[in-house]
């Protein structure tokens, strides 16, 4: 709750209690003030003491009594006494501490000096009150003891508790029991009563001291286990109280509290881990899980099993799944991205602690969208969050894909909106960048872009959401608490003036100086009042005298701000104005000068970095930290393969520890290590790269020897055997350290001194009768290893039994899905008679039956065991068989589980270099000091008269040394100390022992490979080149060049190159000649290798050589002057016109071109010397064309021509391809009506009729020509004309164009619509054609001009045609012409006449005939011209 504002008046008094809290407060927040100011003068040995008189009380605000009234409330609400002391006390305590005291002079000192001994005295008088009411208390609680106990049955009251111990321990059993005494006391042992007499000396010992009940169980055996019970009775009742021992016969983790059988009785079934955790590669926006088997259901799974990463407890989301089913634990997540990566820990809580297991999770980079683009950066935050402005931070990518990183953009997405736009880019390119220009009141979040010449990331994960706001206002609020929850806040808001400017804000400074920007900050004024508050910054140059306002998009809100805008090399001032509605304030006071930073340096790399073996997949990295402080945001790590120049990277979230395991390599491969410090600036350098190390298991002390069994035994002695450690720790076991114990001792003694290199030792002088038992520890390079469990007693007592000993040393190798091989040691002990066969026997994991492998017995001590069930665990024994039966049984091998490495190694069988055949095992994992035990058939080492065997680092070969049938059969291989079965088996067959042989062949007697045989090349200038290539060839090589029978060597007309690294054989003859038939040998040797290639050039292939040869030859003397380069050829345009095309070269400005066609120059053909390209063009093709072209080209260097024959054949296949373009060229049928029918048409750009064939076929059927249908060409159009068409003429048209193998199919529909266009179109011309033909009109017979003399007679005569006859008038000047004395006009049929006599200049003008009739009319003219006598006619103008 807020409590109200309520002034008081300055005379009003205030209530005294309110005065005396606050005053508390005053002193307190003094005390305070003094305690800082002593802090900063810790070199003073001199503590001043300050006084304040009532008078220099100070003024209170009106908050301040607001404060003390709350406080005051708070303390009404105790009235007592003691809290009224207590209060008074602390005052007093607060007061001492802080040496404040308020008074005149000494006397006021004296005074509270007097108080505070009062109140000491007062407190020692309560505290020897309290120590004396605590005494009787304490007191009466004995005598209500005493009391409760006589007269009452017996009661424990600390019951018996449970022990588990070791055998020959001692286990004391202690209860406390109350009630009335005396107790009558009786142990039990499961229901049966102890009494100390009925057993041997000393092993029971029982008290009963006053209530304290203890058994004594002294040298525990297995047979002191079970449930002990203690009966207490007196005369009131009786009372019992029970707990279980358990023995166990030897130490170790088997035994006591950790035993199986002990957390079954007490805490039932625990689940143990069943799987082990393995590293996860995921890649980015790619689901990935992690899951983990138990042994059995874990209860309460939610609450029991818990997932960490990276030491934080993992929740479900909605991209997470923490799951639990079928005993299967597993945590899924759907879109990964590279803030999951981490170390993933789960943990099972159980009755003995926690339980756990670990593993990597990384997180590759996804596809770029662009090639080359760097990965995306991750660990968006976001910090120093105000109403308006926030810092983003983020780490850069690991991987750059070889492309730097330039800068970042980022983009926002406002609410649930889930739309990205884009906001800013960081400048200069470093992990840190202010966003500003936000809305108060709006969550926000982001994510980045890295951004490289390549192009743009993918956008990172976005960040957490962000609520824009006031974060500072929770400093302004107080909050006080009283009665058991209740709160008080006070606001100081509330307390401010309503109205008021506020006042110049104060402390402004630079808060964050980078490269680009500037943040700067400051302190809200006081008062500030309670309008909303804007802020407006100045800055100034230093030096220029001059304030200038920072202008800023939207309002600045928040009391720091981000400058993006600042020139470097200068330095500025600021100040910043606080504005609200009702005005501005001063500026504040300007801040310290402020420059812009340099680019920031990108943290050094780490150094000593050091490379460790871990596991067969897996190396160990160490460092020393980087001096980074709060910059170092971690280390990228990356490697590389010894040898190759490419890093990969190892982890792309920084890693925060020195130290770190890399999984997920190669074993037996040799890597390279470097490492990166990852700060806001950027990846740094490369640290020094670390010496290549091989994957390989770390050597490690080896896990304890287990499963002794006696193998013989005599009167005084034993044979023990027993197995290997399953851990062997990457090196050679180098021996065992026995021990013995006598089971009626107490002490262990050793059997040797000295390691035992077998796992078979006889021990002597041992006492007949007595019990033995044995427990051993292994040895290698890196120390002695875990001490076995102790072995079971055997009893030392001659054997004399018939059936003979266990066979012992049970190996299981070559392991498959559906088979495996099994191979054991006879029995040391053979019993009555000769081993005469073995019986083996297998046990499915979880069954109590054994079942015989095969019916018969066994010879050999190997058997090879199929027809197994994959995925299943098998465990095996081997009993020895003589003639008095079957003989004990051998311990049973581990269980086995049958299943298909994939990556299992196999032998390879091979040839070397030398011609050696091989079989050979490689065997990355195997430890550095293993060996590799070779066998034939299983019978033992190999034979070294036949093999010679070759062992290198994880490698072993070997080697037949006269190969023959005598060598097959079945080669295994079993590599020593290693973990795993690693073992493998060859079976070398008579074929492939041949196929081997002949290789082998091969290679002892090499033959160097030809890869192309002799080839023959003319050369430009008519050289002949003969030339063949072999494999590439030693320095040493050497060639032999036979030429019939006899060695040539270099000679200017032959000259011979032997090219050893290309393996060419080349031999150049520059003029070839008779003399150079014959055969061409090479013969080629390097080292061993050999062969010879023969080449022969006689008969007709040489004659044809050498006329090819002078003929390459002239056409080169020829291009030593003007030559064409392209013969002269045809070629037909698009619009079938033909052009005959020759190109020159080699020309200069006096070279001459010419044309001739038939001998005779053309001067039609074009040449353009610029670039030499000649011309001839034949628009319209015809037999005209036909014959002999020529084009010749010359200078004073020489003269070439080129010559085309366009006759025959030749000029066929010129109107063949005319007739082939011009059928592409034909245009789809059209439909046009016309005066005698419908015609059908196409155009086309050329048509020949020899070389051209047109068929018209209607509805399919071939048309014939008849008296309605007609069909021709054009030189431009292919047509078809029907005459006086029906309705049977309608249907599809199509017209077929042949141009030699080119046909050409145009169709049209000559139906519906287009039918009735056509026809009406030909009814419509038809009826012109009938008007025309019938129509009036001068056909001839009138001249345009006619001149005559003067006194002449002029008749002027014309043809007329019309029906019905036209209507006849003559004009004159397009006047009616008057016949009268002088003018006649005669009609004869068709034929008009106008005479007229003696003519004068006033007959001279333009006259017409006129004739018409119904179907029109027509006017023909002529112009008359009279002359007088003795003039020359006037040519005569137009009228």
């Amino acid at each position: 709750m807020t409590l109200p504002h309520s002034p008081r008046s300055a005379g009003e008094p205030q209530a005294p209690q309110v005065v005396q809290v606050h005053r508390l407060e005053q002193r307190q927040e003094e005390e305070r003030k003094e305690e800082r100011q002593h802090s900063l003068h810790m070199g003073s040995s001199v503590q001043r003491r300050t006084y304040r008189s009532s008078e220099e009380e100070q003024q209170f605000s009106a908050a301040d009594y607001a404060l003390a009234a709350a406080l005051a409330l708070t303390a009404s609400s105790e009235l007592s006494w003691e809290a009224k002391l207590r209060r008074q006390t602390s005052t007093v305590e607060l007061e001492e501490r802080g040496q404040k005291r308020v008074g005149f002079g000494n006397d006021r000192e004296r005074m509270e000096m007097a108080f505070l001994r009062t109140q000491r005295l007062l407190r020692q008088r309560r505290n020897w009150r309290a120590l004396r009411q605590r005494t009787e208390e304490k007191v009466q609680e004995a005598k209500e003891l005493i009391e409760l106990c006589s007269g009452r049955g017996p009661w424990f009251w600390i019951p018996l508790r449970s022990h588990a111990v070791w055998e020959h321990s001692t286990v004391l059993l202690t209860c406390t029991v109350q009630g009335s005494f005396p107790f009558q006391v009786t142990w039990y042992k499961n229901d049966i009563r102890i009494d100390p007499r009925l057993f041997p000396a000393g092993k029971y010992h029982i008290t009963n001291n006053y209530g304290l009940l203890t058994l004594e169980i002294r040298r525990c055996t297995v047979e002191d286990s079970g449930t002990y019970t203690v009966l207490v009775k007196n005369a009131y009742g009786q009372a019992s109280a029970f707990a279980k021992v358990l023995v166990r016969t030897y130490l170790g983790k088997d035994a006591g509290f950790d035993s199986e059988l002990f957390k079954r009785s007490m805490f039932g079934p625990s689940a143990e881990f069943t799987s082990v955790l393995k590293p996860v590669f995921a890649r980015e926006k790619e689901p990935f899980s992690l899951t983990c088997l138990f042994s059995n259901d874990v209860l309460d799974a939610e609450q029991r099993i818990q997932w960490f990463r990276d030491g934080r407890l993992l929740r479900s989301l909605a991209r997470r799944q923490i799951l639990y089913a079928d005993h299967q634990a597993s945590v899924k997540v759907s879109c990964a991205y590279k803030e999951d990566e981490g170390l993933y820990t789960i943990q099972v809580s159980s009755p003995f602690g926690p339980q756990e297991q670990s593993a990597y999770v990384f997180v590759r980079d996804a596809a770029a969208e662009m090639p080359g683009a760097p990965g995306s950066p991750l660990n968006i935050r976001c910090l120093d969050v105000n109403r308006d402005c926030l810092i983003l931070s983020w780490a850069p990518p690991s991987n750059t894909r070889g492309s730097p990183i330039t800068g970042y953009s980022i983009e926002l997405c406002q609410g649930d909106s889930e739309e990205w736009v884009p906001c800013c880019e960081a400048p200069g390119g470093t992990c840190r960048c202010p966003v500003q220009g936000l809305i108060e009141g709006q969550s926000y979040r982001f994510r980045v872009r890295a951004i490289s010449k390549a192009g743009s990331s993918l956008p990172s994960k976005a960040s957490e959401v962000v609520v824009m706001g006031d974060h500072d206002a929770l400093q302004r609020k107080t909050e006080i608490s009283f009665d058991l929850g209740s709160k008080i806040t006070i606001n100081e808001d509330d307390f401010e003036d309503a109205v008021t400017i506020p006042s110049p804000p104060t402390n402004v400074r630079a808060s964050e100086i980078r490269e680009n920007y500037v943040v700067l900050s400051w302190e809200e004024p006081r008062p500030r009042g309670r309008a909303p508050l804007t802020y407006c910054l100045e800055k100034s140059v230093i030096g220029s005298g001059t304030w200038e306002a920072i202008s800023s998009e939207t309002p600045v809100k928040s009391p720091r701000f981000a400058l993006l805008d600042l020139e470097k090399g200068k330095s500025y001032v600021f100040r910043v104005r606080a504005l609200n509605q009702y005005g501005m304030s001063d500026p504040s006071e300007p801040s310290e000068p402020v420059a812009l930073r340099g680019k920031p340096a990108t943290l050094p790399p780490p150094a000593q970095v050091q490379a460790f073996r871990d596991t067969k997949t897996s190396v160990s990295l160490a460092w020393e930290p980087v001096d980074g402080g709060t910059e170092l945001l971690g280390y990228y790590i990356y490697s590389r393969e010894a040898g190759t120049s490419e890093w990969q990277t190892v982890n792309n979230k920084p890693i925060q520890d020195t130290k770190f395991t890399v999984p997920g390599l190669k074993t037996g491969k040799d890597y390279e290590f470097c490492i990166r410090s990852v700060s806001e600036a950027g990846v740094g350098e490369s640290s020094a790269v670390t010496k290549p190390i091989r994957v390989k298991q770390a050597l490690a002390t080896p896990s304890a020897p287990y499963d002794f069994a006696l193998l013989h035994c005599g009167k005084n002695e034993m044979v023990i055997g027993w197995k290997p450690p399953k851990r062997r720790g990457g090196g050679k076991t180098l021996g065992y350290f026995l021990d013995q114990h006598d089971s009626e001792e107490p002490d262990w003694h050793p059997v040797n001194q000295q390691p035992i290199p077998s796992r078979v030792c006889k021990i002597t002088n041992l006492r007949e009768g007595h019990f033995y038992e044995f427990q051993a520890r292994a040895v290698n390079w890196a120390g002695v290893g875990e001490l076995s469990a102790p072995s079971s007693l055997f009893e030392c007592k001659e054997w004399t039994m018939p059936q003979p000993g266990p066979p012992y040393d049970v190996r299981v190798f070559e392991i498959h899905a559906t088979s495996l091989m099994l191979q054991w040691e006879p029995p040391l002990y053979t019993g009555a008679g000769p081993i005469t066969g073995y019986h083996v026997s297998f046990q499915e994991d979880g069954s109590e039956e054994w079942k015989t492998v095969t019916p018969d017995t066994i010879s050999d001590t190997h058997l090879k065991v199929s027809d197994l069930k994959p995925g299943k665990r098998y465990l095996f024994k081997v009993q020895a068989m003589n003639s008095a039966g079957l003989g004990q049984p051998s311990m049973p091998t581990d269980p086995i589980l049958l299943e298909d490495r994939p990556d299992a190694p196999e032998i390879k069988v091979g040839v070397d270099e030398e011609g050696r055949i091989y079989l050979a095992f490689e065997a990355p994992e195997a430890p550095d000091s293993s060996e590799f035990q070779w066998s034939k058939d299983y019978k033992g080492p190999l034979d070294p008269h036949r093999v010679e065997v070759e062992d290198e680092i994880n490698k072993s070969k070997v080697i037949l040394k006269e190969p023959d049938l005598q060598d097959l059969g079945i080669y295994s291989v079993v590599v020593t100390d290693a973990d795993e079965d690693t073992s493998a088996s060859h079976t070398l067959t008579e074929e492939e022992l041949n196929k081997l042989k002949k290789l082998s062949h091969e290679i002892r007697n090499p033959v160097i490979k030809l890869i192309s045989g002799w080839h023959v090349d003319i050369l430009e200038q008519g050289e002949v080149r003969l030339w063949l290539e072999v494999e590439k060839l030693s320095p040493a090589a050497e060639l032999h060049l036979i030429f019939n029978q006899k060695e040539i060597f270099s000679s200017p007309n032959r000259k011979i190159n032997f090219d050893r690294e290309k393996g060419l054989v080349e031999v150049i003859i520059q003029q070839l000649s008779e003399d150079d038939k014959g055969s061409y040998t090479a013969q080629l040797q390097d080292g061993k290798a050999k062969n010879q290639i023969t080449l022969t050039l006689v008969d007709d292939d040489f004659d044809k050589l050498l006329r090819k040869a002078e003929a390459k030859r002239r056409d080169w003397k020829r291009k030593q002057g003007p030559y064409f380069q392209e013969p002269l050829q045809w070629k037909i345009t698009e619009d079938c016109q033909v052009l005959l095309t020759c190109k020159v070269t080699n020309t200069k400005k006096e070279t001459r071109f010419q044309w001739f066609f038939q001998k005779k120059e053309a001067p039609s053909g074009q040449y353009d010397p610029q670039t030499g390209d000649g011309l001839l063009h034949i628009e319209e093709l015809s037999k005209e064309d036909q014959g002999i072209y020529r084009a010749m080209v010359s200078d004073e260097r020489g003269e070439d021509n080129t010559i085309l024959d366009l006759t025959g054949e030749a000029l066929d296949a010129v109107f063949t391809e005319l007739g082939r373009i011009s059928a592409l060229s034909a245009t789809p049928l059209k439909i046009q009506g016309t005066e005698e029918g419908i015609r059908l048409f196409s155009k086309v750009k050329y048509y020949n009729v020899e070389y051209m064939k047109t068929s018209w076929f209607h509805k399919d059927k071939h048309l014939e020509r008849g008296d309605r249908v007609r069909a021709g060409t054009t030189l431009d159009e292919i047509w078809l004309h029907i005459l006086d068409p029906k309705d049977s003429d309608k249907g599809k048209y199509t017209l077929e164009i042949a141009a030699g193998k080119e046909v050409r199919q145009l169709s049209a529909d000559l139906s519906g619509q287009a039918f009735d266009d056509a026809l009406a179109e030909h009814q419509r011309l038809k009826a012109l054609a009938i008007i025309e033909k019938n129509r009036a009109k001068v056909v001839r017979g009138l001249p345009d001009v006619a001149t005559i003399m003067e006194d002449k007679t002029l008749c002027l005569t014309c043809i007329i045609s019309g029906d019905p006859v036209p209507e006849i008038s003559w004009l004159k000047n397009d006047q009616p012409v008057t016949f009268h004395d002088r003018y006649h006009m005669e009609v004869r049929g068709t034929e008009v006449t106008i005479t007229i006599n003696k003519v004068t200049s006033d007959d001279s003008g333009r006259y017409g005939v006129f004739v018409k009739n119904k179907y029109g009319s027509e006017t023909g003219h002529v112009t008359i011209s009279v002359f007088k006598h003795g003039e020359a006619p006037k040519d005569m103008k137009k009228m």
